[in-house]
């Protein structure tokens, strides 16, 4: 017996198991990117990283805000009183004026139609630890979740992980646009309790990550309908809510559900974080709002393993009351997002890619079936491999998003400056031109040099890997998004 394994002996499963999900092509990308991380004068021939979900674009206008307002915090002369409180005060409830300003954003964020009532704010360390602890809450080990299907990979880090549960996937295809139907739902629902699966509920993102799209309202009906009928939960994951920067408008369940006759409300849950829609991911701000009283209960007790730091609250409470910088932010973050998005579109276009058509999100959902030897996911994983190691891009395969067709890429546009923007579209105009010019046996040359199966692609596993935004080995898995 190795060392390793009598090392492991004395730890425990979760220490030991694989279950976090970094054995994903998704969090490669992220290491090659770290290993290799692009600067336009540095490092001009690096990987430019397209695989974070970062809203970058309005930085600007909130670091005005900041000179502007100096008061918010209490790390300068003008509101340096306030240090003693904020340093001595930490309540699991957080602070009353956060919870507030943060039930008045969401509601901004959904264009005022419905409200929000502080009381059910509870607090959590970003989107990641919020998801965890709606899961804490709503289920126990070996329980499953429904979840359509392509979705976040990360999900299994933050769904599974610690609680033990399990995802039970609800296959959607481009064939509908990738719609949630009743009839997959059924079908999914009615194949894991044939298996003796518990299913605790359902979680759905809205706006979609990775297709940027906004559910509508009839699919919102039709799901809470679903979720009454088999008395099982909804988590709703809305994060991405005010990135929406084209028609058609965004629909909340929690709009929903107020014309609903007999809803059973205590069933839904919504995840809403700070990350997205302010490009805010560093403050890990992550909020569970429940309409079940035993979850918000219980959900505040919980929160004390990942509260909100009190100095981070009480800047952002100060932040989110100011209601003209709010709506500024919003009008402006969404013309930023629709001209970024435009630019993107056009140069795939040009390039004769298509691109699932999509009104929100920080991302592309690209569809390069063209240039895949067959079709296939050891060709989309040959495909993407090329991508990371010759195109120099860290996009992500469809794949990693348990996507149910092969040749689907999510690229994110919204995490750079203009210039960087700029190169990154040259080496997609130039690796395209090469790839659709060239002849089939060309084609093959790079194919045969490529390592085929997910398990093959550990290129990255082993290696002190370095972040260009920080001086100590840092893992990409606790920013991936």
């Amino acid at each position: 017996m190795g060392l390793e394994s009598k090392t492991n002996q004395l730890l425990s499963k979760i220490a030991t198991n694989d279950k976090h999900g970094e054995n994903s092509p998704y969090f490669d990308g992220w290491k090659a990117y770290d290993k290799n991380p692009f600067h336009p004068s540095k490092n001009p021939q690096g990987v430019i990283q397209m695989g974070l979900a970062e809203n970058q674009l309005c930085f600007d206008l909130t670091e005005e805000w900041i000179k502007n307002n100096p008061k918010a915090s209490i790390c300068t002369p003008e509101g340096v009183h306030k240090f003693r409180d904020i340093a001595n005060f930490q309540d699991y409830h957080g602070l009353p004026e956060f919870r507030t300003a943060v039930a008045n954003f969401m509601s901004k964020v959904r264009g005022g139609r419905v409200k929000f009532d502080p009381n059910r704010i509870v607090m959590s360390g970003g989107a990641t630890g919020a998801n965890e602890l709606i899961m804490f809450c709503l289920a126990d080990p070996g329980d499953a979740f429904l979840v359509p299907t392509p979705y976040y990979p990360a999900f299994l880090r933050d769904l599974c992980w610690r609680t033990g549960l399990q995802l039970v996937p609800v296959e959607c295809d481009s064939s509908n646009n990738f719609k949630i139907t009743r009839s997959a739902l059924e079908e999914a629902y009615n194949k894991a309790r044939e298996n003796n699966i518990n299913v605790k509920g359902l979680i759905i993102t809205n706006p979609s990550n990775p297709l940027g799209t906004t559910l509508d309202r009839d699919t919102l009906k039709s799901l809470v309908s679903f979720i009454n009928e088999n008395n099982i939960h909804l988590v709703c994951d809305e994060i991405y809510a005010a990135t929406v920067f084209s028609s058609p408008s965004y629909v909340s369940v929690s709009e929903v559900i107020q014309e609903i006759e007999s809803c059973k409300k205590d069933l839904i849950h919504i995840i809403y974080s700070l990350s997205k829609d302010m490009g805010f991911p560093g403050f890990r701000v992550g909020i569970v709002y429940s309409f079940n009283d035993v979850v918000v209960n219980c959900g505040r007790k919980m929160s004390s393993f990942g509260l909100v730091s009190t100095q981070t609250q009480h800047m952002l409470a100060s932040m989110l009351s100011d209601d003209r910088f709010v709506d500024k932010f919003l009008a402006e973050s969404s013309k930023r997002l629709a001209k970024r998005h435009n630019i993107f579109s056009k140069v795939l276009e040009e390039v004769n890619i298509t691109r699932f058509p999509s009104n929100a999100g920080l991302f592309c959902w690209m569809n390069l079936k063209s240039l895949l030897k067959e079709q296939t996911f050891e060709a989309e994983m040959m495909l993407w491999h090329v991508i990371i190691n010759e195109v120099k891009l860290n996009v992500s395969p469809g794949s990693s998003f348990s996507c149910s067709e092969p040749g689907w890429f999510r690229v994110c546009f919204a995490n750079m400056d203009d210039e960087t923007v700029e190169v990154a579209l040259g080496r997609i105009r130039t690796f395209i031109g090469k790839e659709t010019m060239k002849p089939a046996m060309q084609v093959k040359s790079w194919q045969r040099n490529l390592r085929l199966s997910f398990s093959s692609s550990r290129r990255f596993d082993h290696e002190t890997v370095m972040s260009p935004h920080s001086p100590i080995p840092q893992s990409p898995l606790v920013k991936a998004t």
